[in-house]
């Protein structure tokens, strides 16, 4: 290991020292249990040690509540995502129907598909979010967002396009999570 990476752990280091405890209790205002709130913050100094190099910071929390807070965000978006996808099953579908590793691969699969189409423009997302979730036909989408009907056809292959690139997705099911068929 060369010098320079064995200080940038030194320094790394020194942060989580410093400020580990102070990061938990801030968090565990947000999350109300003590283990997540210590999942977030480690995770916040593993980005931190994962990034190539930390020059001295001149405000240490404010970097790492930033890093936290990023973390944070993404555990209540996958939670809420994993809420509505499960609450919109059919009731013989229910999630207690399904095994733990099942129940996983699908999981990685929505988050997957939210991450896939957080890139994509807001109109092709929204059209593939209103057929999807909102159960929307392509005369309403088309209504709904003021686009003809072929813009709407156009936008949905883009978004399956986008979300058949993802690996996971080719991996969970052959392409399909619970009732939409990718």
């Amino acid at each position: 290991m060369s010098g320079t990476s064995l200080s940038h752990r030194d320094y790394v280091g020194a942060l989580f020292r410093s400020h580990y405890e102070w990061l938990c209790r801030r968090l565990r205002r947000h999350v109300n249990c003590s283990v997540s709130a210590e999942d977030i913050a480690a995770e916040t100094f593993a980005q931190l040690l994962a990034s190539p190099s930390v020059v001295p910071i001149r405000e240490p929390r404010a970097l790492l509540t930033t890093i936290a807070q990023r973390l944070l965000y993404q555990t209540w978006r996958r939670r809420d995502l994993e809420r509505d996808y499960f609450n919109g099953l059919p009731d013989d579908l229910e999630p207690h129907g399904h095994s733990p590793e099942n129940r996983a691969q699908v999981i990685e699969a929505l988050q997957a598909v939210d991450t896939a189409l957080d890139r994509l423009p807001s109109k092709v997302k929204a059209t593939f979010l209103l057929s999807h979730v909102n159960g929307l036909t392509y005369p309403q989408i088309a209504n709904e967002l003021g686009i003809c009907q072929r813009s709407v056809s156009d936008y949905m292959n883009k978004a399956f396009s986008r979300c058949l690139k993802v690996p996971t997705l080719l991996q969970a099911g052959n392409g399909t999570i619970g009732a939409w068929r990718l």
